[in-house]
């Protein structure tokens, strides 16, 4: 048998034992790299260093215990050993760069299955734990047609919408297309939850899909691990789509998180009586993108795409592609479109337009009395508030001409935000 300590550097298991010790906290973890600058230097300091630092006193107690962590670290290398699961490190090449670009990223990530998942395009489904038959269809028809474009659907293995999303994305034939989904821990890696869905768990990884977690392994299901969990389905994807929500869910916290990050959320409209969709109707109506198919999506997340790509190669000589998370989407869109799509939820897409059209530019002459406006607007997206302040015009003025410069096809406007066309 391999060694088990030839399976990490000593930076590795100097942050697994910080990790460890801090119980997965994340602000203690960052106080203590900030403090000392490096995890061996953290690990290495005396308790009462630590003590100064305000941190927790079970902290401290585990700090005290440096045997514990270190049985801690070999059981988890015996883990690796066995390829029970797998382990990413953030300064190592195949973590998923997007998480890199949250405010608090994780130091690690536990992982079963294709890690490869993590640096293709990903898109979020989440919603009710007790979703109507409607919103399970749609979920389902939307994952699938996602994947089948070339995106990797990403959710939270729970019940509900998160089960029919991941079961969607890995209903493909084609090979080429089956795994094309993401489940986020909200339990330690070795740590199936909800019980009954250990075959999904198996299906995800059997057919190329991935599991990751940010906590340690053993770590039972709780109410604060959840959100934690949320926030990292929405930082690993470009967008996030809500199918069906109540008020009081924790898909709205996703939604919450997605917006903060700078990305699009999509909601999926249902009946104004449908009290399982309120919250659904209450991010439409905060600025959420609504939707009825899932190339709609498509076409927005592009367009994201192109500008991301353009806006890196503008500023370099390189020639090689801005992002590779981007690299095989195109080719894959063209296939999906060119073979057609049974998805369907009662409206005619016939006339939506394919996600690899390219637009036609043409040079909009802007009136002297928008231009100040126009002016101010760039290719990212303001809010009304930013460009009120911007402009010094009050609300009813600005929304006039804004929507002057919309009639004109000058300007885009998605999730409440505004932007040059």
């Amino acid at each position: 048998m391999t060694a088990v300590s030839s399976l990490l550097t000593d930076d590795q298991r100097a942050v697994l034992a910080l990790w460890f010790e801090v119980n997965a906290s994340l602000s203690a973890y960052h106080k203590l790299i900030t403090s000392f600058g490096h995890a061996r230097l953290a690990w290495q300091a005396k308790v009462e260093a630590w003590r100064q630092l305000g941190l927790h006193h079970t902290h401290l107690k585990r700090h005290e215990q440096p045997e514990q962590t270190r049985t801690s670290i070999d059981n988890i290398q015996q883990a690796l050993t066995e390829g029970r699961y797998g382990l990413l490190f953030a300064d190592q090449p195949d973590y998923p760069a997007q998480l890199l670009q949250i405010y608090d990223p994780p130091p690690l990530l536990f992982c079963r299955g294709n890690r490869m998942r993590l640096q293709q395009a990903q898109v979020a489904i989440v919603g009710s734990r007790k979703p109507t038959a409607h919103a399970q269809k749609t979920t389902f028809d939307m994952a699938q047609y996602l994947a089948q474009a070339g995106y990797v659907v990403t959710s939270g293995l729970a019940l509900g919408v998160d089960k029919r999303a991941h079961s969607g994305a890995l209903a493909q034939a084609d090979s080429d297309y089956q795994g094309r989904t993401v489940g986020v821990m909200g339990t330690g890696i070795d740590v199936n939850y909800p019980n009954h869905h250990d075959q999904l768990f198996t299906q995800i990884i059997e057919k190329g899909g991935c599991i990751i977690s940010e906590l340690l392994p053993h770590t039972q299901p709780h109410k604060h691990t959840f959100p934690r969990r949320n926030r990292l389905v929405a930082g690993l994807s470009l967008a996030t789509i809500v199918t069906e929500a109540a008020v009081q869910s924790g898909s709205l916290i996703t939604a919450r998180l997605t917006s903060e990050q700078g990305k699009q959320v999509f909601a999926v409209p249902s009946h104004i009586d449908n009290n399982n969709a309120e919250g659904c109707h209450h991010l439409i109506r905060e600025g959420a993108t609504l939707i009825y198919h899932p190339q709609q999506v498509i076409e927005d997340v592009n367009s994201q795409l192109a500008y991301g790509a353009y806006s890196k190669t503008s500023t370099t000589d390189s020639n090689e592609p801005a992002a590779s998370i981007n690299d095989t989407l195109a080719e894959s869109q063209a296939n999906h479109l060119s073979q057609g799509s049974s998805y369907s939820i009662g409206k005619d897409t016939s006339q939506l337009p394919s996600a690899n059209m390219k637009p036609q530019r043409t040079t909009i002459a802007i009136p002297e009395h928008l231009s100040v406006v126009y002016e101010q607007l760039d290719w990212h997206g303001q809010d009304l508030d930013a460009l009120i302040a911007a402009t010094e015009l009050t609300a009813p003025s600005l929304i006039g001409q804004l929507m002057e410069l919309e009639l004109l096809s000058a300007i885009n406007v998605q999730g409440g935000r505004y932007s040059r066309s």
